[in-house]
């Protein structure tokens, strides 16, 4: 959708420069590898003599008062900037129903029960270990419930290149059933003064939205004021605003306009996921981190305190051990009832590192701390760190666990279904992603493949 980059000549210098770096930042190490960045610079400035200037930074407010916009600039990267990034997720969620596994029933059945297990199973953990801590504590019993997909997905593609596709897939699938939980989870739990007015106005915009879509109207002129004002009536509401990434998302169609011989044309969703993905993994995300994740540690005794609040053990907890348990748990018992299997190549071996890696939480869960507890509180603070913590320690376990020698998985194989349409469809939808276009969309001679919205 940038007008700027549209109107370049094809050939041009800065054109081509412009699509490396869009194709670079579109790549998954890439995306975790700014937001571990992020991350970590927001621990070393906020942990520094420079913290003040942290602070301020955080705190320097601006915007439109009379549209009562004046907000922070961390209120700003949590509101709208992380909706660009629900807005990517909303698309790859889409996509997985209209034309990925999740419209296959049969298929998706396992990896969707596996996600719901993943967010039942640590907000149980959560509650457990804090039940007896005080009562504000429960407030954060989703915390631990969410996924980042794209840290793992990142994490996945560095140490996954000797696994099977199903591999990849089984994830992908999990990670966006998680998000939408979790995107139902801040709508209904983490909505605290709803405003019904600017609620039902939102309809307006968002219809006016779509309709352009479905008249194949891609004028940047139109959309952006129409996705902006349903930002705003969304965050009116009270309703917290990423909401309105998914739902400007959700009316994005899915279906290629036209079909060739042997190719189809891209659809409008993945013109819009490959035009919106680089401005989500290369600034969204890492902004947020940077904004979010700055916690003042005050040294080995304040990190002591920190993981020995009953709030941080129940989310490291929640993270490492309870996505994990909910996950296999619930995969064991569906596949064992329905003996549907776990599909070609999948093993127990990959499907406990999956787990793991489902354990990663960040994005979504320091979100979902921020609006657990307020902002420059103690147990605020505790809750950053633990997240940090429990998505590191998850991120090592998966990775040594995927790394296990090829033979582990071989060993497996006799508590898998072999499926033999599952190869073809892990490969289909690999090519179908804009992480892994089609080979019309890397020719060189080829330019104009997922032209820009």
């Amino acid at each position: 959708m940038d007008a700027t980059r549209r109107d370049l000549p094809p050939g041009s210098v800065v054109r081509r420069r412009t699509d490396r770096i869009a194709d670079v930042l579109r790549a998954e190490t890439t995306g975790g590898a700014l937001l571990l960045a992020g991350a970590v610079i927001a621990l070393i400035w906020a942990n520094s003599p420079g913290a003040a200037g942290y602070d301020a930074m955080r705190s320097f407010t601006v915007g439109p008062a009379w549209l009562h916009l004046d907000l922070s600039l961390a209120a700003w990267a949590k509101d709208g900037l992380l909706a660009v990034f629900f807005f990517v997720a909303g698309l790859e969620l889409k996509r997985e129903f209209v034309t990925g596994e999740l419209r296959q029933p049969r298929r998706a059945a396992v990896p969707i029960a596996a996600a719901v297990g993943g967010v039942l199973a640590p907000a149980a953990v959560y509650v457990l270990i804090t039940a007896a801590a005080e009562a504000d504590a429960l407030r954060g019993w989703a915390i631990p419930a969410a996924t980042d997909i794209a840290f793992a997905l990142a994490v996945l593609a560095v140490i996954g290149r000797h696994l099977p596709p199903a591999v990849r897939v089984f994830l992908l699938t999990l990670a966006v059933v998680d998000d939408l939980i979790a995107i139902m989870i801040i709508a209904v739990f983490y909505t605290a003064n709803l405003s019904v007015t600017p609620l039902l106005a939102t309809a307006l915009p968002l219809v006016a939205f779509a309709i352009l879509l479905r008249r194949r109207v891609i004028s940047v002129w139109l959309l952006l004021p129409l996705a902006l004002t349903t930002w705003a009536l969304v965050h009116a509401s009270g309703v917290h605003a990423t909401v309105a990434g998914v739902l400007l998302a959700l009316v994005v169609p899915a279906r290629p306009v036209s079909q060739h011989e042997h190719t189809a044309a891209p659809s409008l969703l993945e013109r819009f996921e490959h035009a919106i993905k680089p401005v989500s993994a290369g600034l969204a995300v890492p902004v947020f981190a940077l904004m979010s994740a700055g916690v003042a540690i005050g040294g080995l005794g304040g990190l002591v305190s920190a993981l020995t609040d009953p709030v941080a053990i129940g989310v490291i907890a929640g993270l490492v051990i309870g996505k994990p348990l909910g996950v296999i748990a619930v995969t064991w018992l569906v596949t064992r009832l329905t003996r549907t299997g776990l599909g070609n190549n999948l093993t127990w071996t990959h499907i406990t590192g999956l787990s793991m890696l489902a354990g990663i939480g960040f994005t979504v869960s320091l979100l979902i701390g921020e609006l657990s507890f307020a902002a420059g509180t103690e147990r605020h603070d505790h809750v950053k760190i633990a997240i940090v913590t429990g998505s590191l320690i998850a991120a090592v376990l998966a990775a040594v666990i995927l790394r296990l020698p090829n033979r582990a998985g071989s060993r497996g194989n006799d508590a898998t279904t072999r499926d033999p349409d599952q190869t073809r469809v892990g490969t289909a939808t690999q090519r179908t992603t804009p992480d892994h276009p089609t080979p019309a969309a890397t020719d060189a001679n080829q330019p104009a493949r997922f032209p820009a919205p």
